[in-house]
């Protein structure tokens, strides 16, 4: 299920407003009947006038289920210090997102916008920006207003797409892929150990499963909300496959990889072997008896991307190639579970809600 592209390619040139340089291309952008609240647009953003057009962003004006987002026409942004403007063709969908737009955790300010990792050409590039230009693929993973047909994309988590691989690929490789390598990575696996994945099926699960077995784990155990989803993983290198609600989750595990949280949390904690580790990189939260990590010698650790991509900047710049190299090669499988219209984001929303997806959704502006 896709969507037609409105771009249209013009020469490259520069334009000047107030100090500020920003160089682009000339597109439109195709738009649709407008869902919600339509924004006037400003007389100039400081960007070359065929860039100064409506483009259309999904947000929600109270919290609910996916019923509640909105389709609705905006000015194109202007890119800052450190961003780069890009025409989206493909956007990731991700629990947390989901989880934002039911309230739940922290509650950000109304309107809500939701983040998530993109990929698409850059149209315009802002100052301070070194080593992109006008008309490169790219994925980069903006943290806010992700849902829409351009993007302000900051550059420390920009990166090229190869020229063999599509925008949809990349959004559901590189993403998930990072949070599946920095879990392992955080939790230094050994070939000698056991590792339970929750949210096996999931983005970033199904990868989860993939690159562990690549790292020789012995045991890979996939842990998931439905039995009619272990054919999809033993494809994928599962050992086990285990069901939310089952009695009997097997033998303990040295690392539990979470990605689901809430009230799995403690039932993860317990399935880890005295001495195990947990690595919590979900959204959920979660309540877990601080004696229960005590009494079996257990320990949780948080994860975040943001922080990650920072703190670790090399490390992420080598786990990036992997990725790719492993995709490339066939290695790595980052399957793609539905490709839907930005203008149907609730579909999406409601496919992970459901948890019935096998792998990545994608919205397709």
């Amino acid at each position: 299920m896709t969507a037609g592209r409105g771009a249209t390619e013009k020469p490259t040139r520069e334009s000047a407003d107030a100090g500020r340089s920003v160089r682009a291309v000339g597109h439109t952008v195709r738009l649709s009947e407008t869902i919600g609240t339509t924004q006037q647009l400003p007389l100039s953003l400081g960007l070359p006038n065929d860039l100064e057009v409506a483009m259309r962003r999904v947000r929600f004006y109270q919290y609910g289920g996916p019923e509640v987002l909105r389709l609705e026409q905006a000015p194109t942004p202007e890119p800052g210090p450190g961003e780069l403007l890009v025409q989206t063709e493909a956007i990731g969908v991700t629990l947390p997102s989901v989880r934002k737009v039911r309230g739940e955790g922290d509650r950000a300010p109304l309107p809500g916008v939701l983040g998530g990792e993109i990929a698409g050409q850059v149209i315009a590039v802002g100052p301070q920006v070194v080593g992109f230009t006008v008309g490169d693929r790219v994925t980069s993973l903006p943290f806010t207003g992700s849902y829409a047909d351009v993007v302000l994309a900051p550059i420390h988590t920009a990166s090229r797409i190869p020229d063999d691989a599509s925008c949809v690929q990349a959004v559901a490789l590189i993403r998930s892929g990072h949070v599946a390598l920095a879990a392992l990575w955080t939790a230094n696996v050994t070939p000698t150990e056991s590792v339970l994945i929750t949210g096996a099926a999931s983005g970033v699960g199904h990868l989860a499963v993939q690159l562990a077995k690549i790292q020789g784990v012995k045991r890979v155990v996939a842990a998931v909300s439905s039995p009619d989803k272990a054919t999809f993983l033993r494809r994928l290198g599962a050992d086990e496959v285990v069901v939310y609600g089952s009695d009997n989750w097997g033998d303990p595990v040295d690392v539990v990889l979470d990605g689901v949280g809430g009230e799995l949390l403690p039932r993860s904690i317990a399935a880890l072997r005295a001495g195990g580790r947990l690595i919590f990189f979900n959204s959920g939260g979660g309540t877990v008896p601080a004696f229960d990590l005590l009494a079996g010698s257990k320990t949780i650790t948080g994860l975040t991307m943001a922080r990650f991509a920072t703190a670790r900047r090399e490390l992420y710049d080598h786990h990036h190639e992997r990725l790719w190299q492993l995709h490339q090669t066939g290695q790595l499988r980052a399957v793609v579970h539905a490709e839907i219209p930005l203008s149907n984001a609730a579909s999406a929303h409601e496919i992970i809600e459901a948890r019935a997806n096998l792998g990545k959704v994608v919205l397709r502006p």
